[in-house]
């Protein structure tokens, strides 16, 4: 199992709009090898705001081909809003993938 941690610097005052984006499931949850979606607001933070949304796999293969799914639906994307990029809170991201090597569940 695998977890793949999406770190998101956004400017701060400007998590709420962001983490909404993530509110209503969009497609990862019907691919094979989904296990689970948790969004992340880190607290305490001072020169800009975070978001990690964090996605459970069953198998890097799974991951892949949801990753090279996302891909092409980007490529095919218009970009047809130039003042959606200019108003654009999010700073920059970095993508980690974690070998899950132990949980405890509840018993």
């Amino acid at each position: 199992m695998i977890k793949v941690v999406n770190e998101i610097r956004i400017e701060k005052g400007r998590v709420e709009d962001v983490a909404k984006r993530f509110s209503t499931a969009k497609s990862v949850h019907t691919f094979d090898g989904f296990v689970l979606m948790e969004v992340l607001i880190k607290e305490n933070t001072e020169e800009y705001d975070v978001i990690e949304v964090c996605t459970t796999w069953e198998d890097h293969e799974n991951f892949e081909v949801w990753r090279q799914d996302r891909a092409t639906r980007k490529a095919h994307e218009s970009s047809d809003s130039k003042s959606k990029e200019e108003n654009n809170p999010i700073l920059g991201a970095e993508l980690s993938i974690y070998e899950v090597y132990v949980q405890h569940r509840p018993e």
